[in-house]
């Protein structure tokens, strides 16, 4: 069973947070987030750390209190220094290129993929590579997913859109049948 739950999240000095009802607020220099908070769940503010006790011992409080405290770690660090993903394009005369807030990708389809964001999310375009940023971390992993999805990369010459930190399994493809004479 997981004990992370019980452990004080601890506030920097940039970042500022406020309990109103059943909604934490967290607010830094990159933006601002918030987190509706269980009912399982009290939460209390302790000299710059922040406390997540159960209200009984079910186990929908346990895990709510987990997950809270996970959510609220991944909110500071979010308005505070934010959260990137890279993905990287690989094939022949694939061309990636950002108009306006939407990415345009030309991935060996027919016609070419438009992409346009979700509020809050940053997309640059450096040669292949597309970065993708913002303080949300579900939302940030969830961008670089669908932009991934449109092109998986394929295992026999590894052509697709890939993360850039990731490792993709090659196949040897069709060996020639060794002939009998």
């Amino acid at each position: 069973m997981s004990r992370i739950g019980k452990k004080p999240v601890s506030i920097p000095d940039k970042v500022e947070t406020k309990i109103d009802g059943n909604t934490l607020h967290i607010k830094g220099p990159l933006g601002e987030q918030s987190i509706t908070i269980s009912s399982n769940i009290d939460l209390k503010l302790e000299d710059k750390k922040l406390v997540f006790t159960r209200k009984n011992d079910h186990k929908q409080a346990k895990s709510d209190q987990g997950l809270l405290n996970r959510l609220t770690n991944n909110a500071i660090i979010g308005v505070t220094s934010g959260y990137t993903k890279q993905l990287e394009v690989n094939g022949v005369g694939y061309k990636i290129n950002l108009k306006g807030k939407n990415l345009e990708l030309n991935i060996g389809l027919s016609h070419p993929v438009v992409y346009s964001p979700h509020e809050g999310i940053q997309l640059k375009v450096e040669k292949n590579i597309i970065i993708v940023s913002g303080i949300d971390k579900q939302l940030v992993g969830q961008t670089a997913a669908e932009i991934r999805s449109f092109k998986k990369p394929e295992p026999y010459k590894g052509k697709g859109i890939k993360y850039v930190e990731e490792h993709i399994r090659r196949k040897a493809g069709k060996m020639a049948a060794a002939t009998s004479s």
